[in-house]
Order: C-alpha cells, then structure tokens, then sequence
C-alpha cells in the first residue's frame, strides 16, 4: 500500500518497503529535476537501475529523459489463454515437440534469423525516412525480430488455476531500441552541458526539452521501438502457436494480451498534459489488463487496473531483482536453485553457475509485490509456470 516520503521537496509516493541503496539514491536524484509534475511513484518491484530506477514512474512538464525510458524501449510482456488443459500434454511431447520446436522457430540470446524476415512483421505507418537511427538499423532489425533476446528475457508456458496452457512471453526492441536509447541520451547529454543544465552529469539522466527538433526526432523513434517491440512479441507468438499447434492438433488460442514497460507517453494526470515515464512499469489505467510476471519457477499474474491517480495509473511491471546478477551468482546455489524447480517439475534454464542470475532466489517475492500494489491492480489469474526457455 502506498507510503509517502517528502525528499528533497518532492513527494515520492511508494509501494514498496524495501529499496535498495541504490534505487535509493537514484530517487534522490529523480526528486531534484527542476521539471518534475506532482510527484514521483515507485513500485513494489522497485530496484537500482541507469539513472532511474526499474519500477519507477516519472511525469515531467515538459522534457523527456532517455534515461527514465532506457534502452529496451517497449519491452514488454505478451499472454494468450489456449484452450487444451495441461494434463493432457504428456512430458514426451512438451519436451521433444513443443519446446525443442519453439527453440529451433526463435533465436536466442545474441542470436538473429540468418535471413531478413518478411516486411509485413515490421511496424507499419511510419515515415522511416525521419527516423535516422531506425533507418540506419532497418535492415539489422528485419534480422532481429521474432527473436527473444537474453538477460530476464524468456518464454514461458504456464497453467492457470483451472488446469488450462498459457503461453507468456517477455521481450522487447532487441538492438535496435538500445541503439536509439544509446543515440538520444548522448546526444541530451552533449547538448545538457551545452546548455549549462543544472542536472548534473554524474546523475545520468540528461533531458531533451519540448519544441525542440531533438525531442521530436527522439519521440518518432521511441515510438517506432515500442511498435517494434511488439511486433517482435507478435511474431514469437505465432510461430509458438505454430509449433504447438502442430503438436496439440485442434488446440484453440484467445486472443494475445499486451502490455509494455519501458517508454513515455502523453497523458493528463492532476489537470495538466504531462509525459509520462515508466521504466519497468506498467499501465493500469481502469480495466485495463495486464501482465505481471514472477521471476523463473514462480507464479505470474493476470491483473486488472484500478487505475490509481497517486500511481499515475501504474503497478509494478514484475518481481523485481532483489540482488545484482554477479551477486546471485556468487550467493545462490546452483543445487538448491534446481531442486525447487525440480520439485514442481518444471522444465526450466538452470543448467550452470551462471544461470543463476536468473534463478528465482535473485528476485523478489512475486505473492509479497502483488500484495503490496492491491490499490492499483485486481488480480484475474494466477499462473503457475510448466516449462522455461531463457534468452
């Protein structure tokens, strides 16, 4: 439930009762903008991120900050409830049909399609003739989507609470959204010293200013990254239904939910038209479905917004990290991580050391965040996971 502090004479309104030092010091940071709208909102998956913090909320009066977005601009979550019941699917044909077939339709990680795919999975209704970064990268991206990516990324197929398969996955704009996020927060930071700004550099969170051409050209392209990542999801998402269609003939899919969590948008909160940012956050504007998932080996939840003025109509956007990925690796084990999934025979993507950066023990308690933001969100369903593929 929401807790207010007064930091620096902004009011931060949190959902959340464990910051990192980090987070801490970065709302700290966030607080001190001369352009801030209101107030800052922090989610209960908050933790330390590059210049703001993941599950934060910023609305600004009239600049936009690379940074508060980040590089995977749209990343995000995608869900569809099928009609087979997990039950029927036998372990010979989840792990031979179904989830080798899902690896060898998406690349993984680093890995792209070897050839361009088709034009019509592309974002459609651009001018890509004024998107200099997105032109520059087009080509590359038609590589890249349809591909999942690495890091929290994944796919995962899970079992609601009457039995039935899911199909969840979370991705975003692959290279292409860390490239235009990379381009525009350097380009505000050169024209932020320029400019003598009174945001420091050390902060991290150069803004670019309304009515200026460098505001325009990056709002084009975030949007066209946010396009794309869904698009990216959209594929995955078929050529999934694909594989488990052929495996479970005459299985029927409902329709996919969307939601994203890294990109800015104009909207009116407390009477005025402000942009807001929301870095690993999601909308939860009334009625709104959503999506937030829990880390590897936990449940993911089906939520509806209660849209919550004091969230700028948000909720948190998953777990949240409770340690840094070096620090799960040198903290976790690997044998304990395993067994708990193991032991709920899940077919999971802890096979070493390394995995465990994305082991469960690295995330928040997912029940504790859903508890936390029950003035923001209702929940609809809750999914138990069957089987992970990690980027």
């Amino acid at each position: 439930m929401e807790k207010v502090e007064i930091i620096g004479g902004t009011v931060v309104k949190m959902w959340t009762t464990d910051i990192d030092d980090k987070a801490r010091e970065q709302i700290e940071n966030l607080a001190a903008l001369p352009f801030i709208h209101h107030h800052i909102a922090i989610m209960p998956d908050c933790h330390g991120g590059v210049g703001m913090p993941i599950g934060g909320v910023l609305a600004c009066c009239d600049a936009v900050i690379p940074n508060a977005v980040g590089v995977d601009i749209g990343c995000g979550m995608c869900a569809v409830k099928t009609g087979w019941k997990v039950e029927k699917i036998t372990a010979d044909v989840l792990r031979k049909q179904i989830m080798r077939g899902i690896r060898k339709r998406i690349p993984l990680g680093m890995d792209y399609h070897k050839e361009r795919q088709d034009e019509s999975y592309m974002p459609q209704g651009h001018d890509i003739d004024r998107l200099h970064v997105v032109k520059a990268q087009y080509i590359s991206a038609q590589r890249q989507v349809g591909t999942l990516g690495g890091g929290n990324h994944f796919i995962e197929l899970q079992r609601d609470e009457e039995g039935f398969l899911w199909i969840m996955i979370h991705s975003g704009s692959r290279n292409l959204g860390k490239q235009v996020g990379d381009h525009y927060n350097k380009l505000a930071a050169s024209l932020n010293e320029r400019w003598h700004s009174v945001v420091k550099p050390e902060l991290r969170l150069p803004f670019l200013p309304l009515k200026t051409q460098e505001f325009n050209d990056y709002w084009v392209e975030m949007q066209y990254c946010v396009d794309f990542a869904l698009c990216n999801r959209r594929l995955m998402m078929k050529r999934i239904q694909e594989v488990i269609a052929d495996a479970l003939p005459g299985i029927e899919f409902e329709p996919m939910i969307n939601i994203a969590h890294n990109y800015a948008a104009w909207e009116n909160h407390f009477g005025e038209n402000v942009i807001v940012h929301r870095k690993g956050a999601t909308l939860a504007r009334e009625g709104v479905v959503g999506i937030i998932p829990g880390s590897q080996g936990t449940s993911s939840y089906i939520v509806e917004g209660l849209g919550n003025p004091d969230s700028f109509n948000s909720c948190s956007h998953g777990a949240g990290r409770l340690m840094s990925r070096t620090a799960a690796v040198n903290t976790l084990s690997l044998e304990d991580e395993v067994k708990k999934l193991e032991d709920q025979g899940i077919v999971h993507a802890i096979r070493s050391k390394r995995d465990l950066e994305e082991a469960a023990g690295a995330y928040k308690n997912i029940d504790q965040v859903i508890a936390l933001e029950a003035d923001l969100v209702r929940v609809k369903t809750k999914l138990r996971p069957v089987a992970v593929i990690k980027g």
